[in-house]
């Protein structure tokens, strides 16, 4: 590779990592193109896009960001893939990696992650990363939290109509009787 090369891929990871801030790096070494390939079809489907690239490469291309991302610099060894998700739901690659190793491989194996700009080290991650509910189902959760207390109210109120009627009478006739 020229050196115009990898001037032009490291600008092209820039651009990359700036449309999707949410980024997981795998080894994926040890798989085969087929497995490779199996994976990436796998991406495909989930609207997440995978990137194979050299460690200094992007190494470089993290220190041109805004942010600090150093602490993902040390992830950068071996061979390295790069899974990039949008901000809508970055738990796909952490899934789309457990889904492929199924419980019986050890790669694609996690080496960091990258989500609105925490970073999250080592396959020990994978699980939480996994679970983690997209900004949606928080979003669902919490107008659903914030309904709940109203909704309790309303029921009250509709299933004693009659005594809260009731209630309001005997309180205005304790009014005009004092």
């Amino acid at each position: 590779m020229t050196k115009e090369q990898k001037i032009k891929l490291v600008e092209s990871l820039v651009d990359t990592f700036q449309a999707y801030p949410n980024f997981y790096i795998a080894d994926t070494g040890g798989m085969t193109v087929a497995e490779v390939s199996e994976l990436r079809g796998a991406c495909h489907k989930a609207d997440v896009k995978m990137q194979v690239a050299k460690n200094t490469l992007i190494h470089k291309a993290l220190e041109q960001l805004d942010g600090d991302y150093s602490g993902a610099y040390e992830a950068l060894k071996m061979t390295s893939a790069i899974f990039f998700t949008s901000e809508e739901n970055p738990s796909i690659p952490a899934k789309i990696i457990k889904d492929y190793r199924g419980g019986k491989k050890e790669i694609p194996a996690l080496k960091a992650a990258v989500i609105d700009t925490s970073v999250f080290l080592g396959d020990d991650n994978l699980e939480m990363l996994s679970s983690m509910k997209s900004k949606a189902e928080l979003v669902g959760e919490v107008v659903g939290l914030l309904q709940s207390p109203a909704k309790n109210v309303v029921s009250a109120l509709k299933s004693g109509g009659g005594t809260l009627a009731g209630l309001i009478k005997t309180l205005q006739e304790r009014g005009e009787a004092a």
